[in-house]
């Protein structure tokens, strides 16, 4: 009996810090995991330099639907920052309420990315701002009203001119100044950053695991595609989703650069914040993290025009479960946004 109780212990025992240990795995941030650190402070153009001014006149601009074609429709109303800065639908709302063709990303961190937008479209958050407003399918702003109504407007005007002082009232400093705002949207203290920076305790020893799956070439190999420091490649790829298949499907970035490795090839989204942007994917088929991992463990779900990094990746459940959770350590404390009182008439 006391030889059977021993050998249950000893099992149990070693099965527990074999899965803790994950076949080596460190669970204490080592010097090559400083890489996934963000830098504090987004990148910006020379001639856009963020001020306290900037920032206010761009989030009031942000939260302003009379921009649009119906005056109902905010770049709030896609970027919702109560709902990590998407809008928790699996297509996005346009002009009189049309449903879109990609689900609005997030625009958490997107200050530090090379290209905007699923296909890549546009170079930087100026170039962001302005596509969907003169869209007919979106915003559907009338550029040369918008301009003439924000000159005329006694408390824009004052704004522009303590923000812009000399430049004009036009789109260029209308897409500066929602750009100053948009690059307030950081996530660089999440759990994971406070682990990274000593915390021991930030993170579970399960999404210790998980990151340590997530970075493994040999298992998660998610890191290839969502590589430090903010969880994205700046690539595209195609990813084998189940829309690619069907009549007339989203070419993703073959439309802007026309190679054939492109096809149905789409940005890469970083992670910082994941847990609070479901649904996921541009087409928003999958509802929740545990369903993006298994897609990616089935290897993707289409072989037509599939990326070659997407391979089958035969994870356990609780693997899995570990990576999801590591994701959910990702998450920063959010920025608490005060709604502006928007200019009268």
């Amino acid at each position: 009996m006391r030889f059977l109780f021993t050998f249950l212990f000893v099992a149990t025992f070693t099965g527990s810090f074999c899965h803790l240990a994950y076949a080596g795995y460190k669970m204490q941030p080592t010097a090559e995991d400083q890489k996934w650190l963000m830098p504090m402070a987004p990148p910006f153009p020379v001639d856009n330099k963020p001020t306290p001014e900037r920032i206010e006149l761009g989030k009031v601009l942000y939260f302003d639907p009379r921009l649009s074609g119906d005056g109902l429709t905010s770049c709030a109303t896609c970027h919702n920052p109560g709902l990590g800065w998407a809008d928790g639908r699996a297509k996005g709302l346009g002009f009189k309420g049309k449903e879109l063709g990609r689900a609005s990303p997030t625009l958490v961190n997107a200050a530090y990315n090379s290209l905007q937008m699923w296909d890549g479209s546009k170079k930087n958050l100026e170039e962001q701002v302005i596509g969907p407003m003169i869209s007919p399918d979106e915003m559907h702003t009338d550029m040369l009203v918008t301009e003439k109504w924000l000159s005329t407007n006694s408390e824009y005007k004052t704004l522009f001119s303590k923000a812009y002082p000399g430049e004009a009232i036009d789109r260029v400093t209308l897409s500066k100044a929602i750009a100053s705002f948009e690059r307030t949207i950081i996530s660089t203290n999440s759990a994971f950053d406070r682990w990274l920076k000593g915390d021991a305790k930030a993170m579970t020893q399960q999404q210790i695991r998980g990151f340590r799956l997530f970075e493994d070439p040999k298992k998660g190999n998610c890191a290839i595609c969502h590589s430090a420091p903010n969880f994205v490649d700046d690539g595209f790829h195609n990813i084998g989703l189940k829309s690619h298949d069907e009549p007339n499907a989203d070419p993703g970035r073959f439309a802007i650069r026309p190679v054939a490795s492109l096809k149905g090839a789409f940005k890469t989204p970083t992670l910082r914040d994941v847990a609070m942007t479901a649904p996921y994917f541009h087409d928003g088929s999958a509802k929740t993290l545990t369903e993006v991992i298994e897609h990616y463990n089935r290897g993707g779900d289409t072989k037509k025009d599939l990326s070659p990094d997407i391979k089958s990746l035969h994870l356990s459940n609780k693997e899995i479960m570990d990576i999801v959770a590591f994701m959910a350590a990702l998450t920063s404390p959010q920025l608490q946004v005060t709604l502006p009182i928007l200019p009268t008439l």
